[in-house]
């Protein structure tokens, strides 16, 4: 189909027959993404709220379909990148967010820090000189007056603000101690989110979201305790790649649920059974 077809076929969006309406939103759905720059032009050039607001639908669902089809490729491919994941989904809220943009972000920290870093140091001055850099000249801190804001989910906008919720500050510090080839993993702890230090001589635990506070095995069985919930291997084991975006998900859709903004909820609900080898789990 060539541009001018495609035209014609936007300018049927407010066609008064419902069944013709519906069939040109089918077919303009069915050219997938690639088509939203056209949209987005033609939404430009008309003066008609009702095509408006219809190409606006329209571009959102492309948006959420590719979305879905990305994170199902990551997902299939082994979910390896865990930035790519976390880009992914910024691209709900910021669909034009680069990936390669991200990257050079979390590049630039690991940089600052690594010039700072020496390999010979224990595990625990490892840790140490990593916190004196994340949360002092690189200002990250935990976003505690905006706990449930969506934004707090959004690695992009963490990233640049440097105020995020316990996992995406997980992450970002996650993704650096990666690149310095330290052993580090998330952990999902029911609440809260932390990483662990594990390797086959020591482990140890780190509450990124507390200033990268370290504690132990004997730590979590008391948090446990207090929480009254029987204790499970996930408490004190990492977690992959795929399970901290489930969680992220999981997150941003508590968020919306704080909101009462249901079509978000039902969207995200989607996202995320389309991440589980079992829909119903």
């Amino acid at each position: 189909m060539n541009k001018n077809e495609i035209k014609a076929l936007i300018s049927l969006l407010d066609d008064e027959d419902l069944e013709v309406s519906e069939h040109v939103e089918g077919t303009i759905l069915s050219l997938g993404g690639n088509i939203i720059p056209l949209l987005e032009s033609e939404w430009e050039r008309s003066f008609n709220p009702t095509v408006q607001h219809r190409i606006e639908e329209l571009i959102h669902e492309l948006q959420l379909a590719t979305l879905m089809d990305r994170l199902q490729t990551w997902k299939n491919g082994g979910g390896v990148d865990l930035l790519e994941g976390m880009w992914i989904i910024s691209t709900y809220l910021y669909p034009d967010q680069s990936l390669e943009e991200l990257s050079a972000s979390v590049d630039q920290l690991y940089y600052d820090i690594w010039t700072q870093f020496q390999d010979q140091m224990n595990p625990s001055d490892q840790i140490k000189r990593i916190n004196s850099i994340f949360f002092g000249p690189m200002g990250f801190s935990a976003n505690t007056k905006n706990f449930h804001s969506p934004s707090n989910s959004m690695v992009n906008v963490v990233l640049e603000n440097r105020k995020g919720n316990p996992i995406t500050l997980c992450v970002i510090y996650l993704l650096i101690a990666r690149k310095l080839n330290l052993p580090l993993y998330g952990v999902n702890l029911p609440n809260l989110f932390v990483l662990t230090y594990k390797n086959d001589q020591v482990q140890f635990y780190i509450n990124v979201f507390s200033r990268g506070i370290v504690f132990s095995k004997t730590d979590i069985d008391h948090y446990i305790a207090q929480l009254n919930i029987k204790p499970k291997d996930i408490f004190y084991q990492p977690c992959s790649n795929l399970e901290i975006i489930q969680r992220v998900l999981r997150n941003l859709l508590m968020s919306y649920e704080k909101t009462g903004e249901r079509e978000k909820m039902t969207e995200l609900e989607n996202i995320l059974r389309s991440t589980m080898d079992d829909p119903l789990s």
